[in-house]
């Protein structure tokens, strides 16, 4: 799969899905590659917080990849980097803010010496092999979201990155109606655009008409005011800065993740005007109706602030009559982890608010109105949506073709897709799938150590020891444990059994020792099973005396 005189694509994340965005351009014998992110993972992955993309399609192509180009610094665009950069080897291009977070990411993984960084300015270019890159501002819910201008021997592609209109930006200032219309008089072969709320009949609205919302919401209450909200979502921490300056109140912050996000902005001269923060323990002295708290954990993460604040295990401290606004938009797959974090708030008393109750969130990505009005500013030739699961690119290839683009192909992972010359077409597909990153280690999402681990989680597991004498004979009593084998208060009769039928199999089998260690572990799960319905792993050691 080495292109040749072609412009192919090839996602290894991000379509099919929501997160994990990593998109291929090839062309002339060389590949770029647009972004490199994680996504979170679920609960069919016991102990996993991160999943990674499976990239092998291009690391057996290293050589022929020239760089990593970055359009913003959200983690589903950035996060594999700290993993992945290293082996690939090439330089990655970024502005200034992106920069800076990914910067703090290879830092912190001690390999900020092995992987070139190059700082783009906003509203530059470069040229990389056959490609050509040109930064086009938009905006979004973090600082310098870009578009990308690609060009290519065989035509511009307009990769948009995530986008949204908004006349009034809180942060940075996103290219005119007046420059995209220029940008689509140049000629747009393709359209390669975020799907992500292609079903939205409405524009997703500015991050200017939260700020009353949120006023309200904070100026009405009486006791302690907790906002929590996307730690990168810099354009909110400014509102809420100018919210807590107009209600009087200190602002306090929670989270590391915010703590990276104020020091990335700042240095780079974004949220200049944020108020000073304060401590905790300063916040916890403070008059209950002085302090705005901005803390991170509003999807339900487990470790993130809210969760520690919510489980009393935070310095912060929430009581009944305070109140906690949820700035942001329940992530499809984590309804669960938020409605028990708001379950043990409602059971201390403490208000909640969301985007139901309130206009404390407006999305920073595109409705049907803006993705319209993109079209007409760009006039493409084709549209291929990315950054969506399968139902929002399908409804986006149906819905740019209603809106008078003339061609629309929709991808999955691994497709690889010929955009010219000719009509775009898939001509192959290529190695997809999800590594899971396991503590420090990174393991291949459905491999032996999670299957493993999701047989544990399901089913419980036993261990049986047994010491054999030279004659196969039983020596003493075998001896078993047991882990997350629903006996409870059966445990003891259940042992019992458990014991007697490892030795039988002793009695049966001691003199073939290869046979012996399946003969006890088959014999013990059939005491299980009979006992619970469940079949757990059983592990056999035999001991020789």
């Amino acid at each position: 799969m080495t292109p040749k005189k072609e412009l192919l694509f090839v996602a290894l994340g991000g379509s099919g899905e929501i997160g994990m965005n990593v998109n291929l351009y090839g062309t002339a014998g060389k590949w770029l590659m647009v972004d490199c992110g994680v996504t979170f993972a679920d609960p069919a992955y016991p102990g996993i917080d991160v999943m990674l993309p499976d990239v092998q399609f291009i690391e057996e192509r290293a050589e022929q990849l020239l760089g990593i180009v970055i359009t913003h610094g959200h983690e589903d665009h950035i996060g594999a980097l700290p993993y992945l950069a290293a082996d690939l080897g090439v330089p990655i291009y970024a502005t200034p803010f992106t920069a800076g977070l990914i910067r703090g990411k290879l830092d912190e993984e001690g390999i900020s010496d092995r992987v070139k960084l190059k700082i783009i300015q906003m509203g530059g270019s470069i040229k990389v092999g056959p490609f050509g890159v040109r930064y086009v501002p938009m905006a979004h819910s973090i600082p310098e979201s870009n578009a990308l201008v690609i060009e290519t021997p065989h035509g511009r592609i307009f990769h948009s990155g995530d986008w949204k209109l908004d006349p009034q930006p809180m942060v940075a200032t996103p290219a005119t109606p007046e420059e995209l219309t220029a940008i689509g008089d140049e000629g747009i072969l393709a359209l390669v655009c975020d799907s992500t709320n292609v079903f939205n009949t409405e524009a997703s609205g500015s991050e200017a008409d939260v700020r009353k919302g949120l006023f309200e919401q904070v100026a009405s209450a009486q006791g302690r005011v907790m906002v929590t909200s996307f730690a990168s979502n810099a354009a909110r921490l400014h509102t809420l800065g100018e919210v807590a300056r107009e209600t009087n109140r200190k602002v306090c912050v929670a989270g590391r993740s915010l703590d990276r996000i104020l020091k990335v902005a700042k240095a780079t001269g974004y949220l200049k005007d944020f108020p000073q923060t304060v401590d905790y323990d300063t916040a916890m002295r403070l008059p209950r109706n002085e302090i705005l708290i901005i803390a991170t954990g509003g999807q339900g993460e487990p470790r993130a602030a809210l969760a520690r604040v919510a489980n009393r295990e935070h310095q912060i401290g929430l009581d009944a009559g305070d109140r906690v606004i949820f700035s942001s938009k329940q992530i499809p797959g984590n309804e669960v982890a938020i409605g028990r974090i708001q379950n043990q708030l409602a059971a201390a008393g403490i208000e909640m608010i969301t985007e139901r109750q309130a206009h404390v969130h407006v999305s920073g990505h595109p409705g049907r109105p803006e993705l319209a009005q993109l079209y007409k500013w760009l006039r493409p030739e084709v549209l291929m949506p990315v950054h969506g699961e399968m139902r929002h690119l399908m409804e986006h290839a149906r819905y740019g073709l209603s809106q008078g683009i003339s061609q629309a192909i929709v991808q999955t992972n691994g497709d690889i897709v010929r955009l010219a010359p000719g009509n775009p077409t898939k001509v192959g597909k290529a190695t997809v799938g999800r590594l899971a990153l396991d503590g420090d280690v990174i393991l291949p999402a459905d491999g032996t150590t999670i299957n493993e681990r999701r047989k544990l989680a399901a089913f419980g597991h036993m261990s049986v020891a047994v010491a054999v004498d030279r004659r196969g004979q039983l020596i003493g009593e075998p001896q078993i444990r047991v882990q997350g084998v629903p006996v409870e208060e059966d445990r003891e009769p259940f042992l019992e059994e458990a014991v007697d039928a490892a030795a039988e199999a002793v009695a049966s089998k001691g003199r073939e020792r290869g046979k012996l260690p399946e003969a006890i572990r088959l014999a013990v799960r059939r005491v299980a099973t009979r006992w619970t319905g469940k079949k757990p792993v059983v592990d056999v050691l035999i001991i020789p005396a």
